[in-house]
């Protein structure tokens, strides 16, 4: 993870603004930065989108490529996540030195998205057992200012959300031999619904209160970060701590309670069917 040296009076400052509700850049604790979304951003993919909050900028490309179903799942497609940490973001991830935090975000991904209710998997089967769709997700990490998590599962959800898979056909002859036959349509296609989508949420614990939409600077006065995935809908489908301070459970509900509410701050539905169509670029979750 990026991070930023502070001396201890400037930590002192940040922890005792965010007491009094009050943080360095003017937002409450509460408030999330203007989140900018734009999709339909990379032309050789199948769904592509760019997220930018505060200093984080994240790249997203789907590309759907045609596979085995698994054989513990024949009827369903399945989703690949790769995150790339580029040392243009931070000189700490030169070299190796951003593949753990690639790593920690790709099982991230995995698990929010480990359930049938997230992505319609069905959707992606194309002959059981046979032949199916396979989604690679590609998160690129262009810079780090903070939030990470957030930003990168709202630009995975806009590039789902993005993404067009050629209609296909299966045509068997009489002797039983399969071909298929993909549509050269580019409008003849399978679009993703992403309403259950779920998105992240951060907590970070700072003193005795909780922030969401951290910065850099305020990541480094937290020893510990609840990490909330949650759908439009408020239903919460994953979580799990993060840093190396402690959260007991009366802690734990203090900050999911009051603030699942941020989740629609965040956004979730920042999308429109105008966008949908013709990939679009918007500003959501803006403080207030």
């Amino acid at each position: 993870m990026a991070s930023v040296a502070l001396s201890e009076a400037e930590k002192v400052y940040i922890v005792h603004g965010v007491q009094e509700d009050l943080r360095v850049d003017g937002r409450g604790c509460e408030d999330y930065r203007c989140v900018d979304v734009e999709t339909d951003v990379v032309s050789n993919t199948s769904g592509s989108a760019r997220v930018k909050l505060g200093h984080t900028d994240i790249l997203v490309g789907v590309k759907a490529e045609m596979g085995t179903p698994k054989l513990e799942k024949p009827n369903e497609g399945y989703l690949e996540f790769f995150v790339d940490c580029s040392a243009n973001a931070t000189p700490e991830f030169e070299g190796r030195g951003g593949d753990d935090l690639g790593t920690e975000i790709a099982n991230t991904l995995y698990r929010i998205f480990n359930n049938e209710s997230s992505v319609d998997l069905k959707s992606l089967c194309i002959s059981p057992r046979e032949h199916c769709w396979i989604l690679y997700v590609d998160v690129l990490l262009l810079e780090c200012g903070g939030n990470l998590f957030d930003a990168i599962s709202i630009a995975v959800k806009a590039a789902l959300f993005n993404t067009r898979i050629p209609r296909v056909r299966v045509l068997e002859d009489e002797e039983g031999s399969k071909d298929i036959e993909l549509s050269d349509d580019p409008y003849d296609c399978i679009r993703l619904s992403v309403e259950n989508v779920p998105c992240i949420v951060t907590l970070c614990k700072i003193g005795y209160r909780h922030v969401v939409d951290a910065t850099l600077q305020e990541e480094a006065c937290s020893l510990a970060s609840l990490l909330v995935s949650v759908t439009s809908k408020g239903v919460v489908t994953c979580m799990r701590k993060v840093g190396k301070g402690s959260l007991d459970p009366e802690s734990i509900f203090e900050m999911m309670e009051p603030r699942l509410g941020a989740w629609r701050t965040a956004g979730v539905n920042w999308m429109s069917a105008d966008q949908a169509e013709g990939g679009g670029r918007g500003a959501v979750g803006c403080e207030h």
